[in-house]
């Protein structure tokens, strides 16, 4: 082969297609048994995608958020629980990369996850306060050079299949709810004791099982910059365009199933208009639409990267919620669009225009990090920030 073959070949867009080949055959398995996607996970570490994003100088890639977009969304149209641990995987490794180079440990520790192919988990929700991550009960106990902790984590997303856990807390037994500080444990470093079981509609492969969380690790472990920081500044804007980017995805796919049986029945009546065209090319506008609107976001967040105050803003804060809300309620509208054209082959299971797990897997996406609760926040900073009105920014 070639070197410009091989390059070619080693492209992320071509590792990822492949992955999504693995992902693909096993998806009805997964949602089916609501097991980890363990044949497409194993994938991503054989074509090395776990670490893409990773600096090059500590072995990685350097991939931008587009083309980590673009994973998830070739992802997304093979097995949404696959591109969704892609994602959350990599929202949690942006952390390291925006905030840990100032840090000897971690960015020794990237190095060994671009090295190892690592697989990140996050436990930042909690019983006591659900899924708001700005806010934390438990807290880290730190003893000279170690530290630990003990936190009732209500999901930990494919917890038991990670091998490393970036686990949020308060920083000190004293500090306010809000004083939040983020630490990695790694495998061996921790115990997970299951307390809630992951049997859900949809998203069923994530396995975001619920544990009791103990660890105790080196101090140098945890993140020298407070948790408000890291997550106003990377996981804010990467959990919001990533996830969308797996929506995207799966609606995606849907559209595809949707024209594959329009023109199915075009094929049987030459010459005629099939039933559900018309329905089929509303989808298609809608699903340009939600990709409008994800290119939006994704702009928005490489103009804000050049100013961290700017990462820190209310207006920016605002763009970024907007994106996930447009996005988690127009995925719906695409898909049940699609499953009208596709009619009871799209009903039914076992078809190739089967839509079930789709809408099953959509559904999910109003509710990481409820819509409700997005909305509260916006409303709030909407009392002192002021839309932004322009067409070009």
């Amino acid at each position: 082969m070639s070197l410009a073959a091989l390059a070619t070949d080693m492209s992320m867009s071509l590792r990822a297609r492949r992955v999504a080949a693995v992902a693909a055959e096993f998806a009805n398995q997964v949602d089916r048994d609501a097991r980890f996607p363990e044949e497409a996970v194993n994938a991503m570490k054989v074509e090395r995608l776990l670490g893409v994003q990773i600096p090059l100088r500590f072995g990685g890639e350097s991939a931008s958020i587009e083309e980590l977009a673009e994973i998830c969304v070739v992802l997304g149209q093979a097995c949404a629980a696959s591109a969704m641990v892609f994602a959350m995987h990599q929202i949690k490794v942006s952390s390291l990369v925006e905030h840990g180079c100032e840090s000897p440990w971690h960015m020794d520790f990237m190095r060994e996850l671009a090295a190892r192919q690592l697989l990140v988990a996050s436990a930042t929700t909690e019983g006591g306060i659900g899924g708001n991550m700005r806010n934390s009960i438990c807290a880290i106990d730190v003893d000279g050079n170690t530290c630990r902790l003990i936190k009732d984590a209500t999901v930990i997303s494919y917890g038991a299949h990670a091998d490393v856990i970036m686990v949020t807390s308060r920083a000190h037994e004293n500090a306010a709810s809000t004083d939040q500080v983020m630490t990695v444990f790694r495998r061996g470093q921790y115990s997970l004791e299951k307390t809630v079981s992951w049997d859900t509609l949809g998203m069923r492969g994530t396995c975001s099982d619920g544990f009791l969380f103990k660890g105790e690790a080196p101090a140098v472990q945890i993140f020298p910059k407070p948790f408000a920081e890291i997550a106003a500044q990377s996981m804010l804007a990467n959990s919001h365009l990533l996830w969308s980017a797996v929506w995207y995805g799966i609606a995606a796919d849907a559209v595809l199933r949707a024209q594959a049986f329009v023109r199915a029945a075009a094929r049987k009546a030459p010459g005629s208009q099939p039933p559900g065209a018309l329905r089929l090319a509303e989808a298609a506008s809608l699903l340009q639409l939600l990709k409008a609107n994800i290119l939006s976001g994704l702009k928005v967040y490489a103009d804000a990267k050049a100013d961290p105050d700017q990462l820190s803003s209310m207006a920016f804060s605002v763009a970024m919620n907007n994106v996930k809300l447009a996005s988690s309620e127009t995925i719906l509208t695409i898909i049940n669009q699609a499953m009208i054209v596709c009619g009871i082959m799209g009903y039914k299971n076992g078809t190739p225009y089967s839509l079930g797990r789709h809408l099953r897997d959509a559904h999910s996406a109003q509710l990481m990090i409820s819509n409700d609760r997005i909305l509260g926040n916006t409303s709030t900073m909407l009392l002192v920030q002021k839309p932004d009105t322009s067409l070009f920014g």
